[in-house]
């Protein structure tokens, strides 16, 4: 994967719009001070896997080459854990929070404490929803969720048999990526030219939890599928 474009995106576009957003609410940003530079604070659903260690380590890297400061936390995919880090963030007086959710619903809460105490909000990759962020900043979820599924029609020769292993439920990217791919397939589903076998979410996003998923379509299917989306 590469981070050139949308880590430095993400990246500029946070230190840029930063003091706009403190100052829009009435709270004088720490940047300001001359004892230290911007904070922020970037909380992370997981750093299980390797994608998110990376973008860790662009942020960071990144944002102190711009002059800033980021204090990191993950919490292991649990709500609690997270919603936790963030209020430590906040008592931290962090500028700006960067949040990767695990749970886009659950962590409108954290939202609305650091808008209590004049922190902006940023959503990084993931929706957090029932708020009024400040920014979202993510990829086209529902044009990937549509090169996807072209992608496994056109190496089937348009038709065939699939299982389907969709993301995290609490993830509304999951949910992006499904409406792309149903863009693609539902017209060939009508058409009887692809067949779903078997189709699950994946917990977490979790591996182990995709290979129950496939080893469940084994058990009722066989092998009787010609692709795994």
């Amino acid at each position: 994967m590469k981070y050139t474009g949308f880590g430095l995106c993400l990246i500029s576009l946070i230190l840029s719009v930063l003091i706009g957003l403190t100052l829009a609410r009435g709270r004088p940003s720490h940047s300001q001070s001359a004892d230290r530079p911007l904070l922020i604070g970037f909380s992370m659903d997981t750093l299980k896997e390797a994608r998110w260690q990376k973008d860790r380590d662009y942020f960071v890297a990144r944002a102190q080459a711009l002059g800033a400061q980021v204090k990191v936390n993950a919490a292991n995919s649990d709500d609690s854990v997270q919603l936790r880090d963030i209020q430590s963030f906040i008592s931290d007086q962090v500028d700006v929070l960067v949040i990767v959710p695990h749970d886009g619903k659950a962590m409108s809460k954290a939202v609305q404490l650091a808008h209590a105490a004049g922190i902006p909000v940023i959503a990084y990759d993931r929706l957090i929803t029932d708020c009024d962020l400040d920014l979202y900043t993510t990829f086209d979820n529902v044009r990937v969720g549509e090169v996807q599924a072209q992608y496994l029609v056109d190496k089937m020769g348009g038709s065939g048999r699939i299982l389907r292993i969709y993301g995290a439920p609490t993830d509304n990217n999951a949910k992006l990526y499904k409406l792309g791919q149903d863009h693609v397939l539902n017209p060939l589903i009508e058409k009887g030219l692809i067949t779903v076998v078997h189709e699950d979410w994946a917990e977490n996003w979790e591996p182990q939890k995709a290979k129950q998923i496939v080893n469940a379509a084994i058990t009722n299917h066989g092998h009787a599928f010609d692709g795994i989306l």
